[in-house]
């Protein structure tokens, strides 16, 4: 609400009070009252019609019902009681989610860096650059939410021509190294619900909300990957599907 309509609407109440106290005729409150309503609606519509002008930029703010997330209701443990604390919830969760989870690899030898950059050297990959990294950063989506590290969106974009060089080292020297900074390697894990009922640990799967700076190495080792296998020709032009825009 805009500041005139928060004192229109203050006014309002106040004239109420004087009403019950004899000092103001109903009349004038209901003049009050009529207008209030009426900028309310301009307000409204005011607001409706900025909705739809930036609903390519703010998705998210164009919502016609937003639904309220609820809590995770009671759940079955492994002897068929019911836990109802929200620390038990969340202990009983992780264990089932630890439980389903299987390691693709076992730990690899590790290696001292002179050896992993030399391998690096050898194979003569590209490098994450600069140029790219900068605009990653422009683009962010600023509606998107914040990683376990608190770093928001609308930071790193507003900041993209001050940290977009020693990011792209960092990137760079994670990949040349095979080491991943512990704050991205952290995340916000939510169960969803999928089916079934609710009071089973069984019927939620978890969503892992990562740090906004890892996510955005990914696709940036992603993209460097893709153009090194393209230009190595790896890939043949009958495996379409690997490729982006030649999946049809």
């Amino acid at each position: 609400m805009k500041k005139e309509l928060l004192a229109e609407l203050r006014w309002k109440r106040k004239v109420f009070g004087m009403w019950k106290e004899g000092q103001s005729t109903w009349e004038e409150y209901r003049n009050i009252v009529r207008a209030c309503r009426e900028a309310m609606m301009k307000d409204k519509a005011h607001l409706e019609l900025n909705l739809t002008r930036e609903v390519k930029d703010n998705k998210k703010g164009f919502i016609s019902k937003q639904k309220t997330r609820k809590n995770v209701g009671p759940l079955l443990n492994k002897v068929g009681a019911l836990v109802m604390g929200h620390t038990e919830k969340t202990e009983l969760l992780n264990a089932f989610f630890a439980s389903v989870f299987s390691a693709k690899a076992g730990p690899q030898a590790s290696q001292s860096l002179e050896v992993r950059e030399e391998a690096w050297r050898k194979d003569d990959l590209s490098l994450v650059e600069e140029v790219r990294v900068r605009d990653h950063l422009s683009k962010l989506d600023i509606h998107k939410c914040m990683g376990p590290d608190g770093m928001h969106p609308q930071v790193l974009r507003e900041l993209t021509d001050v940290v977009a060089e020693p990011l792209s080292i960092i990137f760079e020297r994670s990949w040349r190294t095979g080491e991943v900074p512990e704050d991205w390697r952290k995340a916000n894990v939510t169960p969803v619900f999928k089916k079934g009922k609710k009071e089973d640990p069984g019927n939620y799967r978890p969503v892992s909300l990562t740090s906004i700076l890892g996510r955005m190495m990914e696709k940036l080792i992603l993209e460097v990957t893709i153009k090194q296998v393209v230009e190595k020709k790896f890939i043949r032009s009958s495996q379409h599907g690997f490729t982006k825009g030649n999946s049809s």
